[in-house]
């Protein structure tokens, strides 16, 4: 038979997303199972999201702004940049895959720390380019000074995911100015700060407050996580006018829907409910964080709105344990286990079911 596919995709991973809860819940025979398992926020749309949305919904019979420009506009006003800087896409997963589009050929190198985020290395291979995984430190972060090393001549790419996911390890100023320094300046380095707004440690820097500016470094955002939108996949990423105009050219047209850019302008309004929301994410995420290692999980410190459990050998076994309790979390087998912080009735039933797990 005719191959009509790369053959290359055969050894590539598929992206797995969370589990769906619906089919747990009728398999267990209960009313109702919990997801812990996709890093989404539990505390729904923000105020003025819905009735936003509605109103766009009735115009979704014409093509979107393609320029996005009210939301651009938003977002510049926001963050202090020119609005030429950004470009929207549909989530900043799909703004790291244009990216890669935008500075890779086949058999240019992307660089990343492993384990990372699990896109990276689909983002690589779809666009022909190599991957270069560099091993997390014993920490379970990333060790930046190896990844510089292991950036050569063919590397046109290096992400850089801040707080990490899926450990929620986080790289603090010293070592990102460090790392800078060493990069050639011919190397995008690409902030994912998908979790920015979860985090609290004062060393750990704005990527475009601190490094924006930076001829050769991009910052990826998402609404789909602190902003609570997810289910319309809206991202942003933050360029140098003449890589965000590279960018934008091969963007997919029309690609951040009327629906998604409405969402976006209504929740940019709602800052202080996010930073409500996110301070209650962050005292529950303590909170598991202190009862994990009370049964012995040696639970990494997180910047994330989740935490990592390196269980190694015992992941496939947990993850099977917490769904039998209708509790979904994200195993990575065989090296451990990411929670999403829930609301703390979720939080607890998660907690029960670990405990269970693990004596």
């Amino acid at each position: 038979m005719t191959r009509l596919t790369r053959a290359d995709l055969d050894a590539l991973p598929n992206y797995v997303p969370g589990r769906n809860v619906a089919d747990l819940a009728r398999e267990l025979g209960i009313a109702e199972a919990i997801k812990l398992a996709s890093n989404e926020v539990p505390y729904g749309p923000l105020p003025g999201v819905v009735e936003a949305v509605t109103e766009a919904a009735r115009s979704v019979h014409r093509y979107p702004d393609m320029g996005v420009i009210r939301l651009r506009d938003a977002i510049g006003e926001r963050f202090g940049v020119d609005p030429e800087r950004v470009v929207t896409g549909c989530g900043s997963v799909a703004l790291a895959e244009i990216l890669a589009k935008a500075t890779c050929l086949p058999g240019d190198e992307i660089v990343y720390s492993w384990r990372s985020f699990e896109a990276y290395p689909i983002i690589a291979a779809g666009g022909g380019a190599t991957s270069v995984r560099v091993p997390n430190t014993a920490a379970h972060g990333h060790d930046l000074a190896a990844m510089a090393e292991a950036i050569t001549d063919q590397t046109r790419m290096v992400f850089v995911c801040n707080p990490n996911n899926p450990t929620g390890t986080s790289v603090r100023k010293t070592e990102i100015d460090r790392f800078l320094a060493d990069v050639p300046s011919d190397v995008l380095v690409v902030l994912d700060e998908a979790y920015r707004e979860f985090v609290t440690d004062p060393d750990v820097p704005d990527g475009l407050e601190t490094y924006g500016d930076r001829p050769n470094v991009v910052v990826l955002r998402t609404m789909s996580k602190a902003w609570g939108l997810a289910g319309l996949r809206m991202g942003y990423l933050v360029a140098q006018p003449e890589v965000a105009s590279a960018v934008r050219k091969v963007v997919t047209p029309f690609s951040t829907s009327t629906v998604a850019q409405a969402a976006a302008l209504a929740a940019l309004e709602q800052e202080d409910e996010v930073r409500r929301r996110c301070a209650l994410v962050v005292a529950e995420r303590a909170r598991l964080t202190e009862a994990l290692r009370k049964l012995s999980v040696e639970v990494p410190e997180s910047q994330a709105n989740f935490v990592w459990l390196p269980l190694g050998d015992r992941t496939a076994d947990f993850t099977a344990a917490c769904e039998n309790r209708g509790v979904i979390v994200r195993g990575f087998h065989p090296e451990g286990i990411r929670v999403t912080v829930g609301t703390p009735e979720e939080n607890d039933l998660f907690l029960a079911a670990a405990e269970a797990a693990l004596v």
